[in-house]
């Protein structure tokens, strides 16, 4: 919880490094001060007591003289502090002590003198604690400035770093979107048998990798085209032989068997062509409303259309169709009636009253010649997986975002969203009448 309430910049490499380094350095500081000062102060004040050591020794020589004491130096003064005073008349010992006297730092020296007395003597203090306090600033200044140094060192180098990560994870992103001609080209990559950071290393390893996927990928397409390609001729000749079979149920099974198989052979050479990102969107403006009424007649399915505001968009017609009569082909092999597609402004969707999409589908999205069984126990949801698959390609190629989700009531959702005529606004098509929010346009059946 305490990690969510932090700024979102605290989760950076930059952010991170500075706040190290600035704990660190402060931690430096403050240790290597607190020595130097107390070093300090441990010198001052023993060079202190060395002094009044010293003149006490003099002092005591013109007591007992009976020369005058001076000043500084008195017989039982009344404002000796109490341990001096103990050490002296109890264990007839010399002390030193520092401590405050008229609010001035003040270092005491005692001795024992005759008649149960104590000779004081106080020596001040002000000047060496004056310096003390100066050589502390002087610290706190060049810790200070040694914190700022190298902080901006740090973060300098520190920089440089998370701009080559950035970079790294920005071609790792228009990998991931399909475009794999990206590269990083860290110039330290390439020489291998210089020293290589980090940084380094994940960038050839990124490279490497895109270009093994994208040698690959390349290979896959040319091998699904090849064999695309080279099936159309035999089947050609295998359709032309079952049509000339006698009339009857095999010979039906045959042609069905033999149209599958041509329908399968056009559906993967136009997958070779998408993701080799050959094609290319004839884009026009177009009424959406009876585009989408022609490319769901051309199902010949009985698929209910409701209009409810209609719109021009700027589409390929033919992509488009093709997009819908897989949207609405999948619903109705897949779900359960009604089929419902619904037009408002640039969207249209396509919905069923089946089981829904799998979770896998919903997660990853169409994936080729995978089952989309697992919405229902009796496996009513299976398939190559490429009507979803090319729809998704097709609609990637007009510049429309296709999106799948489940109702919740029960049933497929596919979205499509368009794009619309520049500078265009929603607006019902001339001579259609309208009684509400949403019309049933028509209904075409088998």
């Amino acid at each position: 919880m305490r990690a969510e309430l932090l700024p979102a910049r605290t989760a950076t490499l930059r952010w991170k490094s500075a706040a190290f380094i600035t704990v660190m350095c402060c931690l430096l500081a403050t240790s290597l001060g607190t020595l130097v000062h107390v070093l300090a102060v441990r010198q001052a004040q023993a060079h202190a007591r060395d002094s009044a050591l010293a003149e006490l020794d003099r002092t005591v020589a013109a007591y007992v003289a009976g020369e005058p004491l001076g000043d500084n130096a008195a017989v039982d003064p009344p404002d000796l502090p109490a341990p001096l005073r103990a050490m002296a008349v109890t264990r007839h010992e010399r002390g030193t002590q520092l401590a405050d006297h008229q609010g001035c730092p003040t270092m005491w020296a005692t001795a024992p003198v005759s008649g149960g007395k104590v000779l004081a003597l106080r020596l001040d203090f002000s000047d060496q604690a004056a310096a003390v306090r100066s050589l502390d600033r002087a610290i706190i200044a060049s810790s200070g400035a040694a914190l700022g140094l190298t902080l901006g060192a740090g973060l300098i180098s520190v920089s440089r770093v998370t701009r080559r990560l950035h970079r790294i994870a920005h071609v790792a992103r228009r990998i991931s979107t399909g475009d794999l001609d990206a590269r990083v080209n860290d110039p330290r990559a390439q020489h291998p048998g210089r020293a290589q950071d980090e940084a380094t290393a994940v960038a050839a390893a990124l490279d490497t990798m895109a270009a093994t996927l994208q040698a690959k990928l390349h290979s896959e397409q040319r091998f699904t085209a090849d064999v695309s390609h080279e099936l159309r001729t035999p089947l050609a000749g295998l359709h032309a032989a079952a049509e000339l079979l006698p009339p009857g149920r095999p010979t039906e099974m045959v042609r069905d068997r033999v149209g599958a198989l041509r329908r399968l052979t056009e559906d993967l050479l136009e997958i070779s062509r998408l993701d080799a990102q050959a094609e290319r969107a004839d884009l026009d403006i177009h009424a959406l409303g009876p585009l989408t009424e022609r490319a769901v007649r051309a199902t010949g399915t009985e698929t209910e259309i409701r209009i409810v505001r209609d719109a021009h968009v700027e589409t390929d017609r033919r992509r488009l169709e093709r997009v819908l009569g897989n949207l609405v082909a999948n619903a109705h092999k897949h779900g359960c009636p009604p089929v419902v597609v619904t037009i408002d402004t640039h969207v249209v969707t396509v919905r069923d009253h089946g089981d829904g999409y799998p979770a896998y589908l919903l997660d990853q999205g169409p994936q080729r010649f995978r089952s989309q069984s697992g919405g229902s126990e009796s496996g009513k949801r299976t398939g190559h997986g490429l009507g979803l698959t090319i729809a998704t390609g097709q609609a990637d190629v007009l510049g429309a975002t296709l999106r799948f989700s489940n109702a919740p009531d029960g049933g497929a959702v596919a979205e499509l969203r368009l794009p619309l005529e520049p500078a265009d606004q929603p607006r019902q098509p001339q001579g259609q009448e309208t009684h509400g929010p949403e019309k049933v346009v028509f209904r075409t059946t088998r």
